[in-house]
C-alpha cells in the first residue's frame, strides 16, 4: 500500500508518495496548480501509476488552532481529490511545515529558483512522514 501527501499551493502543489511498506517517503514531485483541473488531472494520473491507495492533505491550520479562508481552500480541493481519485483523503496539520521545509533547503544549500521548485514537494515530504509515524504510532 502507498500513501500519498499533498502540500496545496496557488501556484504549486506538492507531492510526495510513500514506498509500499509505508515506512518512508518514496517519491517526490511538484505539480503546477494555478488550473485546479489541470493539477487534479496529475494527481489522478500520480496515484494510478503510484497504486495509491490512500491521500493526506495539509490543512494549514493558525498557530492557534483554528481555521481560516486557506484551510478551507484545501479542505475543498481535498474533497475533489477525493471525488476525482475514488482515494480516501484525510486531512493533516500542516502548521509549520513550510517553515520546516525552508530550514532543510536552506541547511543543504538550496537558494533562488532552485529553491522555488523544490520547498512545495519538501513541505509534501513532511506532512507524509508526520502522518505516516502517526499511523505507526496508532497502530502499536
Amino acid at each position: 500500500m502507498r500513501v500519498m501527501g499533498i502540500d496545496y499551493g496557488d501556484a504549486r502543489t506538492g507531492i510526495a508518495v510513500s514506498d509500499l511498506l509505508c515506512s518512508i517517503v518514496g517519491n517526490t514531485c511538484v505539480v503546477p496548480s494555478r488550473n485546479t483541473e489541470k493539477a487534479l488531472a496529475d494527481i489522478q494520473r500520480i496515484v494510478k501509476e503510484q497504486g495509491v491507495e490512500e491521500i493526506v492533505v495539509g490543512l494549514p491550520k493558525n498557530m492557534d488552532g483554528t481555521e481560516g479562508a486557506r484551510a478551507e481552500l484545501c479542505r475543498d480541493f481535498a474533497k475533489r481529490v477525493e471525488e476525482i481519485t475514488g482515494v480516501p483523503v484525510v486531512m493533516w496539520d500542516e502548521r509549520r511545515t513550510t517553515v520546516e521545509a525552508h530550514n532543510i533547503l536552506s541547511e543543504h544549500n538550496y537558494h533562488g529558483k532552485k529553491r522555488k521548485n523544490t520547498v512545495d514537494a519538501v513541505a509534501a515530504s513532511l506532512i507524509l512522514e508526520g502522518y505516516l509515524t502517526f499511523r505507526k504510532t496508532k497502530s502499536q
